[in-house]
């Protein structure tokens, strides 16, 4: 797999490493993504779960396997294919879960369990 800067050349040094520390979000570079290809972040959320949230921030979900959430970005972005980005870092959604409704029933369960577990 290759690595590629995902922001802007453009941007100012030191406010875009400061961005950059606050959000794996950045916009991505058009040279390397055309803008009008629907884009995708996946990783995982603190407690394990996979999450897939659409480069603009409109739209996200939260799953049990990553398959899903790379699913979940196939179908919402048909017609058209998709860009997927596979995030290294952990990340919250920050956008209304339209993916496994069940996540949030299991959140705060697995939470309580690992505290007890300690």
């Amino acid at each position: 797999m290759t690595t590629m800067p995902l922001t802007y050349p453009g941007f100012s040094g030191q406010s875009a490493r400061l961005q950059a520390l606050q959000t794996p979000f950045q916009p991505l570079d058009p040279g390397v993504v055309d803008a009008s290809i629907p884009t995708f972040f996946v990783g995982q959320s603190r407690d394990g779960f996979w999450l897939a949230r659409d480069a603009n921030g409109e739209i996200g979900g939260a799953f049990l396997f990553k398959a899903s959430a790379l699913a979940f970005a196939r179908r919402t972005s048909r017609p058209h294919p998709c860009a997927t980005i596979l995030l290294s870092e952990q990340f919250e959604l920050d956008v209304e879960n339209q993916g496994n409704p069940l996540i949030g029933w299991l959140k705060p369960l697995l939470r309580r369990l690992n505290i007890a577990g300690r």
